[in-house]
């Protein structure tokens, strides 16, 4: 498992009026018709006339435990992972899309940065693909919330718009609630009730925001 993207995460700018969606959360409509997709909720890390990039933070990585991560990564010997501080034991890895499923991206606060390896990305939220963030977070001075994604969502340029276009998503305000913590389960429907709408009143035919 490689902790580096071939991307460049740092070529996103933002426009008058906001018109990319980068720090924003996508919200997937019902009639999404990737099922890689279906009821995600997607932090969006960049956004550009280029592309965007961005991370499903409601979708847990399938038997895969943060402790047992860093052991496989060399990160800290299977003996410590019963000791990690409580800070590492919080970390859930996610499902974060279906690109580079190898690849780990850690999304987390503001309160920890490495010069030319974070990607600051709005509202005190960081992106760091590197191993260093996960050997601070394994002996307590990493960030104080964070989530471990492997893999992410791409889309090339334009892609992104004719799919909210098309009624595909909604997109939403993130908060550190909806990106941090454990209720994976309601992030979707916490998503929707952010804009006001009530999951079981969407179709697959409704607008979009």
């Amino acid at each position: 498992m490689l902790y580096h993207s071939g991307m460049n995460l740092g070529s996103n700018q933002r426009v008058s009026g906001r018109s990319y969606l980068d720090g924003q959360c996508l919200i997937a409509m019902p009639g999404m018709s990737d099922p890689r997709f279906a009821r995600s909720v997607v932090y969006l890390c960049a956004h550009s006339e280029d592309g965007a990039m961005g991370i499903i933070v409601n979708k847990p990585a399938a038997d895969t435990r943060f402790p047992e991560l860093l052991v496989q990564l060399d990160v800290i010997p299977s003996g410590q992972a019963i000791r990690l501080p409580s800070q590492a034991e919080k970390v859930k890895v996610l499902r974060g899309g279906p690109v580079e499923t190898k690849r780990g991206f850690v999304l987390h606060s503001a309160d920890f940065f490495l010069e030319s390896a974070t990607l600051p990305i709005d509202d005190g939220i960081c992106l760091t693909a590197t191993l260093d963030i996960l050997r601070a977070i394994a002996v307590g001075t990493g960030p104080e919330s964070a989530v471990l994604a492997l893999g992410y969502a791409g889309w090339g340029a334009g892609q992104l718009e004719s799919e909210i276009q098309s009624n595909g998503w909604l997109h939403c305000e993130a908060d550190a609630a909806l990106l941090f913590d454990d209720a994976l389960d309601t992030k979707y429907t916490r998503a929707l009730g952010k804009l006001g709408i009530d999951p079981a009143f969407l179709s697959k035919d409704a607008g979009h925001a």
